[in-house]
C-alpha cells in the first residue's frame, strides 16, 4: 500500500495578487461576496475545468452499500438517523454540488470571522496619525477588505476539501439536511493511490458518514456541537500586537517584501493569529471533549460492523485512520477557524474514553451518552471514563 503524494500547500489567494485581484473583486458591484466564495471554492475543486456528473453505476453502488450499511447502524447504535422530519440518505455528488452544499453549511459560522476582522480596527490607531506607511497600508486593507478576505480564503478552503473529502463529516460539523454527500470521485482516487478495494471503501465511507449523521441527528448532540462552534467564531477579535509583529518585516520600499505580501494573507496565522482570543482558548477544551467522543463512538460502530461486513476492513482502517490526523493546509486552516484542530491524541482519548466505559458497563452503559444533555461527558470526564459514569448514576 503506498500513500498519495502531500497535496500542494494551501494558499488561498495563490494566483490572485493583492493588488490587482483584490481591485477586480471590489470592481464587481453586482456580485456578493459570498458569490465569489462559490466561484473561487468551484474554480479550485473542478481546477477549472467542467466536471462530469457521477456515473449510474457509481451511484447504484453506494446506494446499495448505504441500504446495508443504515440497516446495521441503525442496529448497532439503536438510534435514529431522521433529521427535519426525513430519514437519512447517502447522495453521490459531483465536488461542485458538495462546494455548493458546504458553502451554506459552514456559512453561518464563517461570517461571523468576516464581520470580527471588520468590525475593529486591528491597528487601533487613526490611519492619519500613522508614522508607518506599511501599517497604514495594512490597516485599510483590514477595514476596508476584511470580510471580502474571510469569503476568498472560505471560497479556496472549502474548494480544497471538495479534491479531498470522502463525505460531508471529515468534520462533524451538523447539517439540517437529511442527505448525506459523498464524492464518488474521491473515493475511487483514494481506493487507487492507496491500493484498497473501491468496494470495501465506499462501504466504510456509507458507515463512517451513517454513523456521524446518526449521533449529530440527536437533538440536543447537534444543537450542543453548533453551540460551541458559533460561540467559538463569535469569540474572535482584533490582536494588533499580533498583526504588527507580522508585519515587522514588511519593507514598502523593497519590491521582495511587497511580493511577499501575498503569501502573507495566505498564512493561517496572519488571519487567525492577528484576531484569536483568550475566550476561544476557554472553548476548545469543551469542542474537543465532544468532538472525541465522537470520533471515538463513530470508530466503536464503524469497528463492530466493518469487521463482520468488509474483507479488507483491518487494511482499510489503518489507512483511513493514519489519513485522517495526516491533513494538508486546506484541512487544518479551517480546523484553526472553527476550534476542530484535533491530533492523534484526541482521537486516541475518545478510543480510550469508549474503550473505558464498554468495560466498565458494556454497550447499554455506552448507549447512554447520547440520552440526554447532562449525560454528555466534560473535558476531565473524556479522561476518565469511571468518573463519568459515577456521576450520571447519582440520583437527580
Amino acid at each position: 500500500m503506498s500513500e498519495a503524494e502531500p497535496p500542494e500547500e494551501f494558499n488561498p489567494f495563490k494566483g490572485m495578487p493583492i493588488f490587482g485581484d483584490l481591485g477586480k473583486l471590489f470592481a464587481q458591484q453586482t456580485s456578493s461576496s459570498w458569490d465569489n466564495a462559490r466561484q473561487i471554492a468551484i474554480a479550485v475543486a473542478t481546477q477549472g475545468g467542467a466536471e462530469s456528473n457521477v456515473e449510474p453505476t457509481q451511484r447504484i453502488a453506494l446506494e446499495e452499500l448505504a441500504r446495508v450499511a443504515e440497516l446495521q447502524v441503525s442496529s448497532v447504535t439503536g438510534l435514529t438517523n431522521v433529521r427535519s422530519g426525513k430519514a437519512a440518505s447517502i447522495v453521490a455528488s459531483t465536488r461542485t454540488t458538495w462546494v455548493s452544499a458546504t458553502l451554506e453549511a459552514y456559512r453561518p459560522l464563517l461570517e461571523p470571522i468576516a464581520g470580527a476582522s471588520h468590525r475593529s480596527d486591528p491597528l487601533k490607531t487613526p490611519l492619519d496619525d500613522m508614522s508607518d506607511p506599511a501599517e497604514a497600508m495594512i490597516g485599510q486593507i483590514m477595514k476596508m477588505l476584511g470580510p471580502a478576505l474571510t469569503s476568498m480564503t472560505a471560497g479556496s478552503m472549502v474548494g480544497n476539501l471538495a479534491r479531498r473529502n470522502l463525505g460531508q463529516y471529515d468534520l462533524p460539523i451538523p447539517r439540517d439536511s437529511a442527505e448525506i454527500l459523498v464524492i464518488p470521485a474521491n473515493i475511487a482516487q483514494l481506493a487507487s493511490e492507496w491500493s484498497l478495494d473501491l468496494s470495501d471503501l465506499q462501504l466504510w465511507v456509507c458507515l463512517s458518514e451513517l454513523t456521524h449523521h446518526t449521533v449529530l441527528s440527536v437533538p440536543h448532540v447537534g444543537r450542543r456541537m453548533q453551540d460551541l462552534l458559533e460561540d467559538y467564531v463569535a469569540s474572535f477579535e482584533a490582536d494588533p500586537a499580533a498583526l504588527r509583529h507580522k508585519l515587522s518585516d514588511l519593507d514598502l520600499a523593497n519590491r521582495d517584501s511587497l511580493d511577499n505580501l501575498e503569501s502573507l494573507w495566505g498564512d493561517p496565522e496572519m488571519m487567525l493569529g492577528a484576531i484569536q482570543s483568550s475566550a476561544q482558548r476557554a472553548l476548545l477544551p469543551q469542542i474537543t471533549a465532544l468532538v472525541s467522543v465522537i470520533a471515538g463512538y463513530v470508530d466503536w460502530v464503524v469497528d463492530s460492523v466493518g469487521r463482520n461486513l468488509i474483507g479488507s476492513y483491518q487494511q482499510l482502517s489503518e489507512a483511513l485512520r493514519r489519513r485522517r490526523v495526516s491533513t494538508g493546509s486546506a484541512d487544518r486552516f479551517i480546523e484553526k477557524m472553527l476550534g476542530l484542530e484535533l491530533s492523534q491524541d484526541h482521537y486516541d482519548r475518545g478510543t480510550a474514553f469508549v474503550s473505558g466505559v464498554l468495560e466498565r458497563a458494556g454497550g447499554e452503559g455506552l448507549a447512554r451518552l447520547w440520552h440526554t444533555p447532562k449525560e454528555l461527558p466534560t473535558p476531565a470526564e473524556v479522561e476518565a471514563p469511571g468518573l463519568w459514569l459515577a456521576r450520571i448514576d447519582l440520583a437527580d
